[in-house]
């Protein structure tokens, strides 16, 4: 037998079995795994991707989610130093105001309200970033009618405000946005488990349709499209 038939040969073999393993992730592994997704946790296609302003304009797109009761949520976000925002009056509106221009903390300042399934967030947390409320991290979630072995699916939008200015689209004093918050998202993630209280965290795949985009604020964002999901541990 030549050396050229060797190789031949030895080539027919490893096409053969990258054919095999291509055969077996394609028709095997991979539509198990899908079906495991599938039959393990509620399907969420059907879930609003990006919140609206009170106007009707695209706020900031959705990228988290929580499989608690409301309470397990709460006692979460603040295992993790999340702080509940106040609510949006004149009063806290001024509070964040004198806070921003004497640049001291305000732990638990308000964000705006933004709206999905035709209602503004149900829960809202902020976790700051040094003394100065012109920079910090803030969550919303809404309850959607999910549910997840007897728990609520909470889908929520998480974001970093970088600075304080001008609305582009409405010239209203508002908090800019960091683009990437896919950042946000999996700090927010990494935060959960370092609890110990989730059993799982799952992703949707391809959730944001839309890679990129502006919100309310006309601040522009960018993602993977991933939809990332904590499972807190049953009590």
């Amino acid at each position: 037998m030549t050396d050229e038939h060797t190789k031949r040969r030895g080539w027919l073999r490893w096409t053969a079995a990258a054919v095999v393993v291509w055969g077996a992730l394609a028709y095997l592994l991979i539509p198990e795994a899908w079906y495991r997704y599938a039959k393990g946790h509620p399907k969420l296609d059907d879930v609003p991707t990006i919140t609206y302003t009170a106007d009707g304009i695209p706020g900031d797109p959705l990228n988290v989610g929580a499989v608690a009761t409301e309470r397990q949520l709460k006692s979460l976000m603040i295992a993790t130093r999340w702080y509940p925002a106040d609510p949006l009056t004149l009063e806290s509106c001024l509070e964040i105001a004198e806070a921003t221009v004497l640049k001291r903390p305000y732990d638990a300042a308000p964000v705006s309200n933004l709206f999905l399934f035709k209602r503004k967030e149900d829960l809202a947390f902020e976790k700051p970033v040094g003394d100065n409320p012109r920079h910090r991290h803030h969550v919303r979630f809404w309850k959607t009618d999910k549910v997840d072995d007897g728990r609520p699916v909470w889908i929520g939008a998480v974001t970093y405000d970088r600075a304080v200015g001008l609305s582009h689209t409405t010239g209203q004093i508002t908090h800019h946005i960091a683009g990437d918050v896919d950042d946000e998202r999996n700090m927010l993630m990494n935060e959960w488990s370092a609890t110990g209280r989730l059993s799982e965290v799952f992703e949707v795949p391809n959730f944001q349709k839309t890679k990129d985009g502006r919100n309310g604020g006309g601040d522009p964002w960018q993602t993977d499209g991933v939809l990332k999901v904590g499972v807190v541990r049953p009590e």
